[in-house]
C-alpha cells in the first residue's frame, strides 16, 4: 500500500477521487454534505491562515481511502485538524484507516505539531476508530434542525425583540470590500465560543475575513448576512449568517456563526438577528425545506435561543483531541 500525497496547485482526479470516496463514507449521516466544489475550496485549498494536506491510496485508478489536514499558519501553530479521513466502505477491515492514521501523525510530528484534532458522530464507525486509536472527547456539539416546511412563522414574527439605540443591516453574497473590518472586529467575538483548553484565540485579521468572503462563490455557495449597529456611533455589534448552495441544488441551508461581541450584549440582539435573517431568507428562498445549526452542548445560551426558535435536536458529535 502506497500513501501519496496530492498536489494541491495542480489539482485533479486524485481529489475528485477523494470528495467521491467522502461521499461514498458518509452515506450514514442523515444530514447535509459537502459539495466538490465546496471540498476542494474547503479542505483542498491553501488560505491565508492555514495550509492543507491531501493523502491518498489509490488502487487500480480509484482512490479507495485518504485524509486532508489543516495546519494553522497564523495562531495555533501547534495543532491540525483531520478531515476526512475516509475508507471507501468495501475496503474496510484490512487496515487501511489505522494506516493512514499513522501516516497522518507522522504528518503532524515531522511539523512540529503536539495536538491533533478531530470530529466524529457521538457514535459508529467513527467514533470506535477514535477511541481504538487513543483519541478523548475535548467537546460535544450538538446539530439541531429547523422544519422550514413545519415552522410557526406568525410566531417567530411575533418574537423578534424591539431593541432600542441598534438597527440591522444585510446582504446576500460576499461582503462589500468596506465591511471587512466590521467583518473582522464581529468574528474576533467568537474567540469566546467553547472550544478544547489548547486552542488558542484565532487571529481574524483582514486577509482571513477578506480571503473567506472571496471565496464564498468558489464553494458552490451563497449567503445572508445580517449584522446590527449601535446607533450612536455605527459600532458593529453582532453578526449572523446563513449558507445555501449556490445553485439551489439542495433544501438544506446553513446557520454558521452567530455572535455579538460583549460589550453589546444583553440586549436580545443574537435572537433579533437570527430571526430577522430568518425571515428575509425565507421570503427570497422558497425552496428551502431545512435549517441546520451546530452548537457546543454547553453553549447554554445559544441553544436556548435555537430551542425558542423550533430547532429541535438532529444529532450529536464529538470533537476528538490526541496529545503527541
Amino acid at each position: 500500500m502506497r500513501i501519496q500525497s496530492i498536489a494541491l496547485d495542480r489539482p485533479g482526479n486524485l481529489v475528485t477521487g477523494l470528495h467521491d470516496a467522502y461521499l461514498a463514507g458518509y452515506t450514514d449521516d442523515p444530514g447535509p454534505t459537502i459539495s466538490l466544489a465546496r471540498f476542494r475550496h474547503e479542505v483542498a485549498t491553501h488560505t491565508p491562515g492555514e495550509r492543507a494536506e491531501l493523502w491518498a491510496v489509490v488502487e487500480d485508478g480509484k482512490v479507495v481511502g485518504g485524509y486532508g489536514l489543516s495546519l494553522p499558519q497564523l495562531d495555533n501553530t501547534h495543532m491540525g485538524w483531520l478531515f476526512p479521513l475516509v475508507v471507501r466502505p468495501e475496503r474496510r477491515g484490512r487496515g487501511l484507516g489505522a494506516a493512514l492514521f499513522e501516516h497522518a501523525l507522522d504528518r503532524l510530528r515531522a511539523q512540529g505539531r503536539t495536538l491533533l484534532l478531530t470530529e466524529t458522530p457521538t457514535t459508529g464507525v467513527g467514533a470506535r476508530f477514535a477511541l481504538a486509536h487513543g483519541m478523548t472527547v475535548s467537546l460535544v456539539e450538538a446539530r439541531r434542525t429547523l422544519d422550514l416546511r413545519k415552522a410557526d412563522w406568525a410566531a417567530l414574527e411575533r418574537m423578534l425583540p424591539r431593541v432600542e439605540g441598534y438597527h440591522l443591516e444585510r446582504w446576500t453574497g460576499p461582503a462589500a470590500p468596506e465591511l471587512i473590518p466590521d467583518l473582522a472586529a464581529l468574528m474576533n467575538g467568537m474567540n469566546d465560543a467553547p472550544r478544547d483548553a489548547d486552542v488558542e484565540d484565532v487571529d481574524f485579521n483582514l486577509d482571513r475575513i477578506r480571503h473567506r468572503e472571496e471565496s464564498i462563490p468558489l464553494r458552490g455557495l451563497s449567503s445572508y448576512t445580517m449584522i446590527a449597529r449601535r446607533d450612536s456611533d455605527g459600532a458593529p455589534a453582532g453578526y449572523t449568517r446563513i449558507y445555501l448552495e449556490a445553485d439551489r441544488s439542495t433544501g438544506w441551508g446553513n446557520q454558521a456563526d452567530t455572535t455579538v461581541l460583549t460589550e453589546h450584549r444583553g440586549h436580545c440582539l443574537g435572537l433579533l438577528l437570527k430571526l430577522a435573517n430568518l425571515l428575509w431568507l425565507r421570503e427570497h428562498e422558497p425552496h428551502l425545506e431545512r435549517i441546520i445549526t451546530w452548537n457546543a452542548t454547553s453553549n447554554a445560551h445559544m441553544l436556548a435561543i435555537n430551542e425558542a426558535m423550533g430547532f429541535e435536536l438532529f444529532d450529536e458529535w464529538n470533537e476528538w483531541r490526541l496529545a503527541l
